[in-house]
């Protein structure tokens, strides 16, 4: 029988390492590595991570939110997310925090939904989309810049994905939860993870950092 199909892991010895440009939120460096005896040299964008959240209520309705992104010159449906860039903050904690802050919303239970790598051909960003559910209203958080005029909605599951097949939105985090959610309904939700499964790929937070930071 053929391997499963998964990512493996793999190591290369980098021997040259030079930080272009040192960002806000993220910075961009040049990597020489040893392939097979062959030095290749690659610009990447190392980034802390983010972590993304889809609600659920009790009728399947799926939370968006609206805000405007500049890079896109976009008005964009997105779930709520945020950066992993508070030291020591677990990403769950961190993915409760950006649903209250985004949104306004608790949830009583928590599942690793997907994980999913951005861009991998240049960039080390690794997102994690929880589910959430048992969801409630918090008093409203005030927000600022871009996020200020945030708009939120609640649509049935079944036509977020509608939206994603006919491509009237594309921000990844909605597509891959929303595609993921629908896959993991029909399988009775059996494919979740507990909230805090340890998020072993990540470059950082899964303890064997493969850049240099």
């Amino acid at each position: 029988m053929p391997d499963a199909i998964e990512d493996r892991p793999e190591r290369h010895e980098v021997v040259a390492d030079t930080l272009l440009h040192s960002g806000r939120v993220w910075d961009v460096a040049r990597e020489t590595f040893d392939y097979d005896g062959k030095p290749i040299t690659r610009e990447l964008v190392r980034h802390p991570g983010a972590v993304a959240v889809l609600a659920l209520d009790d009728d399947e309705r799926m939370l968006l939110i609206r805000q405007y992104r500049h890079a896109i010159r976009t008005r964009a449906w997105e779930i709520p997310a945020g950066l992993l860039d508070k030291p020591g903050e677990p990403p769950l904690v961190g993915a409760q925090r950006e649903l209250a802050e985004e949104a306004d919303v608790a949830a009583t239970t928590w599942n690793v939904l997907a994980d999913f790598q951005n861009s991998p051909g240049g960039s080390d960003e690794t997102i994690r989309v929880y589910l959430a559910r048992g969801v409630s209203a918090v008093p409203a958080f005030e927000r600022s810049d871009e996020e200020a005029d945030i708009e939120v909605r609640w649509v049935p599951l079944d036509d977020v994905v509608d939206a994603v097949l006919s491509r009237r939105v594309q921000s990844p985090s909605l597509v891959v939860g929303a595609l993921a959610a629908v896959a993991a309904r029909a399988r009775d939700w059996t494919t979740l993870a507990p909230g805090d499964e340890p998020w072993l790929r990540h470059p950082v937070v899964g303890g064997d950092p493969w850049v240099t930071r």
